[in-house]
Formats: C-alpha cells, structure tokens, sequence
C-alpha cells in the first residue's frame, strides 16, 4: 500500500447510518468527508456541508439567453429583414414566436447543464478516479453506503490511516477499505491532466459511435423496410391511383368520374364570363352586422395584405411586392354589381387567383357586402354624416 493514500473509506449498511456517522466524524476532527452512494439521500448535502451548486443559477440564465435569443432572432426576421404580413397581424406578433422560443430555451438550457455539470462542476474530462478502483465499488453500486475519509488537494494533508479506520468502524462502518493512489498521478499526488492521448481515445471512441449510430440507421431506413412483415405495409392488396390495373380492361387505375355526376356540395361554378354572372346571380344574404361581421374577417384574412385594410389598394406589405392591386374603393368598382364583384372572388382577375378552393359561397357574398360598406366609408355622401 502506497505511503500516502488517497482516502480510508467505510460502507455502512443504510442511508440513516451513513448520515448519522457524518456529524460523529466531523466532531473527531476529519474533514475531507466525502459520500458514495448508490441513489441520491435527500440533505445528505447539507450535512457533509457542500456549498450549494451553482448549476441551477446556471441553467437559468442560458435559458433566459435562449428565449432571448430565439425572440430577437424572429424579430429580425418577420418585422426588419423580411417583413411580411399573414392574415393582417402585426409584424411583431410575439404570440406565434413562443414556439420556438421554448424550444430554444430547452436547448440552452440542457446543454448547459450537461456541459457545466461535466466540465465545470465534475472537472472532466477526468477517467480514473480512484474509488472506481476499489473493492468496495461493486457494493457501493448496489446496496451499500461509503463514506470517505480523503487526503487534501494536492496530497499536502496525509491521512492517519490507523485513526480513521477506527473513527469509520466506531460510528458503525461493516468494513474498512485503505484506496491507494489512482494509476494516473503525477509527483504532487494530484490527478493527472487530460493528455493528447486521453484525447485521441476519446475521439476515437466519438467516431466509432458515431460509425454504429450511422449504420444502425442505414439498417433500420434502407433493410428493415425491404423485409417482411414491414413489407406487407406497402404492399397491400388496394388500388394506388397512379398504378396500371389489371381489373379494368384499359389497364388504367385512375377513373374518371360517371358521366353526369356531381361530388355532394361541390357543384361547379358554370359562369365562364362577369356578363353570364350578372344575368343570373343576386346577393341571397341580407346586409345584417352579422353578415358584414363575417364578410370583415374573410377580407383580412385573405384580401386586405394586397388590397389595404381599407381597400385603397395600398397593401400592407413591403416594396419587395411587386404586384399592383386594384384600388376597390374606386369609382370603377363602386360601379361593379355585386355578382360581378363575386364573379371575381371566385374565378380570379389578372394576377389575383380565384379563392374558390378558400372562401365558401356564403362567405364571399358576405366579403361582398363588406366591399360595399368600405366603398361607401371612403366615399360618404352628405346624408352619411348628419
């Protein structure tokens, strides 16, 4: 056994007679005490008397480093580099960031305490702890309680090894172990420094895990789709719509639909022209608040980002749009009837597509409707403000 050990340690059967033989250790003038075991014991901190770690502090501020990042990343992005506005909300609209703010913070937030717990608190990289070297290790990881009496930093504080047995077997320690000095020390005692070659194991390791993460992936993306039964999955019996098929005689998969027939609630649009849809069409909803209520939230939803909150075709978006949007508070459109207003909703105009596929029919007669109570604002006659 080397001259100086590293530590005289003692495994005691439960947790209560760990932490009762602390207080009697102490009184008898050892300090160094340091606690193995094999789940966490709640105070047990305390009573060693370890400083509060610092690592909650630590995780809070890179989580607070993470949403404001996350939040001032976004910022930039939606309303100073590329403002774009959707469904007429502000470009500040901190509501649809949380999101990812959250997941920002997470990600600081759990790579701090990861990486200061390991290289700031546990001083990693550091391999050989002499402890784990121990006889005692193998029940100190299963069922038994160590508490050890270690030398100072450095080695400048020997341990009287035949004091402390006694100390550790007099408060109740089953076996007293003497832990030697670890392999890897230098002339001062002290663990030895994390060296090239520490570094090249350590990437070496990296790179082979990595090489199996990559080919278990590959096995499981590229081989275990190919085998039975994870087959069966795509190859079932059933008709894909762009396959050939040997059930119709054309060979054809894909079917038109019979002659004649319509999809419940989709009938189509017959007008091909504005003069078609004024001969035959009328406004069928009445010009209640409930009615413009609804025909204002479709126009901000879909309309006002290139026509203007007030449809004087100035839109809301930046000078990198292009497009220029019909002023529908004009005198053009005031002159337009309602069908062929609704005839433009639904087929499109020029560069505007049709929003058919977007607005129900219900709701673009309400949108026209609320065309008509903003062409009337921008143009009020006398009698509108008495």
């Amino acid at each position: 056994m080397a001259e100086a050990p590293f530590a005289v340690l003692g495994l005691y059967p439960t947790a209560q007679a760990l932490t009762d033989a602390v207080p009697k250790l102490k009184l008898a003038g050892f300090d160094g005490l340091e606690a193995y075991t094999p789940y966490p014991i709640h105070r047990l901190d305390e009573v060693l008397g370890l400083k509060k770690t610092p690592l909650g502090f630590l995780v809070l501020g890179m989580g607070l480093v993470g949403t404001a990042s996350a939040l001032g990343l976004e910022w930039f992005a939606d309303a100073v580099d590329y403002p774009f506005i959707v469904g007429g909300k502000a470009l500040f609209s901190w509501q649809a960031f949380v999101p990812v703010m959250f997941e920002v913070t997470v990600l600081f937030a759990t790579f701090t305490a990861g990486l200061a717990m390991l290289f700031v608190l546990n001083k990693l990289p550091f391999f050989g702890h002499p402890v784990l070297a121990s006889k005692s290790i193998a029940a100190i990881t299963c069922d038994r309680f160590a508490l050890s009496i270690e030398r100072g930093e450095g080695g400048e504080k020997p341990i009287d090894v035949a004091a402390a047995r006694r100390a550790l077997e007099a408060t109740g320690a089953e076996s007293v172990e003497v832990v030697g000095d670890p392999a890897a020390a230098d002339t001062t005692g002290a663990y030895a420094p994390f060296t090239p070659r520490d570094a090249v194991k350590a990437a070496l390791m990296i790179a082979v895990a990595c090489a199996v993460a990559g080919a278990g992936m590959y096995a499981a993306v590229k081989v275990v789709l190919t085998v039975p039964p994870i087959t069966h999955i795509q190859n079932q019996p059933k008709l894909n719509a762009q396959r050939a098929s040997t059930f119709f005689a054309d060979g054809s998969g894909m079917r038109l639909p019979v002659a004649g027939t319509v999809a419940r609630g989709h009938l189509p649009y017959p007008f091909k022209s504005p003069e078609e849809a004024e001969a035959a069409l009328a406004n069928p909803l009445p010009r209640t608040a409930a009615v413009l209520e609804k025909g204002r939230r479709e126009y901000a939803d879909h309309c006002g980002v290139c026509h203007g909150s007030i449809g004087n075709g100035e839109p809301s978006l930046s000078s990198a749009y292009g497009g220029k949007p019909a002023n529908l508070v004009s005198a053009t459109f005031r002159g337009y009837s309602d069908a062929r207003l609704y005839h433009v909703i639904t087929v499109g105009k020029n560069a505007m597509p049709s929003y058919a596929a977007d607005l129900a029919e219900d709701e673009r007669w309400a949108v026209v409707h609320y065309l008509r109570a903003l062409q009337r604002s921008q143009n009020a006659r006398d009698e509108d403000v008495r």
